[in-house]
C-alpha cells in the first residue's frame, strides 16, 4: 500500500527536511516486507492567494484516485501509535492500494474537502505548523511499521 504525504507548502532545506528524509526511508525499508510503501512527499503551492479552497483543489489533484483520504485535523481523532499501526494495516488488509494524507496550509484544511476524507487524524488539541505536522506524521508511519514489525523502535 502506497503512502503519500500530500502537504500544502514548499519545505526548505533544513532540519524539518532532514528528519522527514530520515523517517521516510527507514518507513520504506521496515514496510516494504509489510505491504507498507513506498512513501512520497507531494508538495503543493498555492501561489496566486487563492486560500484554502485553491489549496483544496490543489491537494485534491496530489491525492491518487480511489486513494484512502486521511487529513490531519484538529478536529480528528487521536490514536495512541499502535491503534494507527492497526488503522494502517487495515486499509492494506481491506486491499486498499493508496493513502493519502493531506496536510492543509496555515489556515488548515478546507471544510469541503476535510467532509471528502474517509478520516480525520488529529496530533492533540493543541496546533502544530504543517512542516512540524510532516515531521510527526513521518515518525508515526516510521513507528508504525515497527510496531507491525515487532521490532523494538516503540515501547509501551
Amino acid at each position: 500500500m502506497r503512502i503519500h504525504i500530500c502537504a500544502v507548502g514548499r519545505l526548505r532545506a533544513g532540519p524539518e527536511a532532514e528528519l522527514i528524509d530520515d523517517y521516510l526511508s527507514r518507513f520504506d525499508r521496515t514496510g516494504r516486507a509489510l505491504g507498507l510503501g513506498p512513501a512520497a512527499v507531494s508538495e503543493v503551492d498555492d501561489r496566486k492567494g487563492g486560500g484554502m479552497a485553491a489549496e483544496a483543489a490543489l491537494l485534491r489533484r496530489a491525492v491518487p484516485k480511489g486513494a484512502v483520504i486521511c487529513a490531519l485535523d484538529e478536529r480528528g481523532r487521536t490514536l495512541t501509535s499502535p491503534k494507527f499501526a492497526e488503522r494502517l494495516a487495515g486499509w492494506r488488509d481491506a486491499g486498499r492500494s493508496d493513502v493519502a494524507f493531506v496536510i492543509g496550509g496555515a489556515d488548515g484544511i478546507a471544510p469541503d474537502l476535510r467532509d471528502e476524507a474517509d478520516f480525520l487524524l488529529s496530533f492533540g488539541q493543541m496546533v502544530w505548523p504543517h512542516m512540524l505536522a510532516r515531521v510527526m506524521l513521518t515518525e508515526q508511519l516510521y513507528r508504525a511499521a515497527t510496531i507491525l514489525a515487532g521490532g523494538p523502535y516503540h515501547r509501551a
